[in-house]
This record gives structure tokens, sequence and C-alpha cells, in this order.
């Protein structure tokens, strides 16, 4: 369409869109990590300057590393965004088998559930799950973080992965049963392996929110034992004064592992956003 209407300078255009786009998206990252290795007057001075000799300093990256328990922070952050991403795949993709291969009373309601699961934030029944926690005496534990994750990501883990499931032949499925094999085996040795692009999808958009969030790790699991890297990061940000090496530096590291998961997972990202696009 872009070729009919603008000629082979068409593709030419949309590059640079996307090549802007792509500096937009990515300055912020990179102005992180630039200053993280400069000294607190060379951040001032000039924050958009490559660090020099005389600038360049580790001072952020020693603060944190010797003065905090930002490693601790860190497994935190890591044991429930991998906790939270396992149960969203696995339960995702069970409930999206279910909607999608059985017909029984209720499936179109509970597909409409899931929908609204999708619309309405999480945030608004913090009240609420506050209490069930409480209740449930999960405070201050990764646990409580886990299941509130998982809770959130579920929605759209089972919209994207029902939709997905419902691409597959139906004839493969058919085969395997009439050679005798059980339902469990046809969803994890057949079903899982075919859906990894939505697998990759799911997991690059339910693992970037449950990494970034300060507002249930504060509220949860505020403790000192408990809290992620995004709540770690506060005590370097004080009323009247920030040390911005120590921010800087704590950010850039845990913007690593997800930098990590998109280069690993981008592959097959891409292909679980454009599958269905093509014939």
């Amino acid at each position: 369409m872009i070729q009919r209407s603008f000629g082979p300078a068409g593709h030419i255009w949309v590059h640079i869109v996307l090549c802007l786009y792509a500096v937009i998206a990515l300055f912020p990252i990179a102005l992180i990590l630039i200053n993280s290795v400069k000294s607190r007057q060379a951040i001032f001075d000039n924050p958009m300057a490559l660090p020099t000799v005389d600038s360049f300093s580790l001072i952020g990256f020693h603060k944190v590393l010797s003065n905090t328990n930002f490693l601790l922070y860190f497994g935190n952050s890591l044991v429930v965004t991998i906790g939270s991403l396992i149960l969203i795949v696995l339960f995702g993709a069970m409930a999206g088998w279910a909607l999608s291969e059985y017909k029984f009373r209720g499936n179109r309601l509970m597909t409409l559930f899931m929908a609204i699961g999708i619309m309405i934030p999480i945030r608004l029944g913090t009240v609420s799950i506050l209490q069930l926690v409480v209740s449930l005496d999960l405070i201050n534990t990764r646990t409580a973080l886990i299941l509130v994750y998982t809770a959130q990501g579920l929605p759209l883990a089972v919209m994207i992965l029902s939709e997905f499931i419902r691409q597959i032949p139906t004839e493969l499925k058919d085969a395997a049963r009439c050679d005798g094999v059980g339902e469990f085996r046809i969803f994890f040795q057949i079903i899982l392996p075919l859906i990894r692009p939505a697998i990759a999808t799911v997991a690059v958009f339910t693992m970037i929110p449950a990494w970034n969030d300060l507002w249930f790790p504060l509220i949860l699991a505020p403790g000192d034992q408990t809290k992620t890297v995004t709540l770690g990061v506060q005590q370097f940000i004080g009323q009247y004064a920030t040390d911005w090496n120590s921010v800087l530096a704590a950010l850039s590291m845990a913007v690593i592992p997800i930098l990590i998961l998109y280069t690993l997972f981008s592959r097959q990202l891409i292909r679980g956003l454009t599958s269905g696009a093509v014939k």
C-alpha cells in the first residue's frame, strides 16, 4: 500500500520514521547508561556529553554495591518476576487451551470476564488486595507480589494465547488423539512448542510491568528483606538532596535484565506480534 501511494520513496520514509521512533525510545536508556559512569559534577555540567578521562567515575556503582543491599533487592525482583512469569505462562496457556478447545457452558462468559480484566486496572482493588494479603499473613513476602502480578498478567496472557491456540490445525490434535495421546501430553508436547512466539510476546508484556512496578512493592512488601529494585532505588532520593550517581547506577543495573530478555526473545516477539498479518 505504501509503495502504491508514494512509490519506492515510501519505504524510505517508513524507515526514517521508524529510526526516529527508535531514537526517541532508546534516548532515556542511553542517557541513564552514559551518566551512570560520570562524576556528579559532570552530570550537572553536561548530561548529554559522553564520559571522558576526567569525568569518568564508578563511584555510583561502588556506593550501590557496598553501602546497600542492592544485590538482595535485585534478587527479590528476579524471583518475583520469574515466578509470576512462569505462573502466567502456565496458567494462561492452560486457560487459553480450555477456552479455545472445549465448548462448555459459560465459555463466552469466561472469555468476557478475562476481557474485563484487561480493561480494569488492578490498582483499583489495592485496598481489597491489601486486606486479603494481611488476612493470609503474606505481608512483606515475595509470595504476595508473585500472586498479585500473576493475577495482573493472566487476562492478557489468556487472550493472546487462546487466539494462537485457535490457529493450530484441528487435524493435528485429532491425529494425536487417534494415536492414544492424552490431553496433557497434547498440551505440553504439541501445543506449547507451537505457540512459542505467543509465549515470548506474553513474557515481554508481563515481565516489564512486574519488574518496573513500584506501587505493590511499596504497599505489600516494603520490608528491607523483601524490597525490589525499584523500591530500593528510592532510598537514594531524598526530600532535599538526591544522590544521582547512585540512582543512575542502580537504574543501569536494573535495566540490564530487560535488555537481555528483549535480545533473547526479539525474534519470537516479532513473530508473535505479526502472526496472522500475512496469509
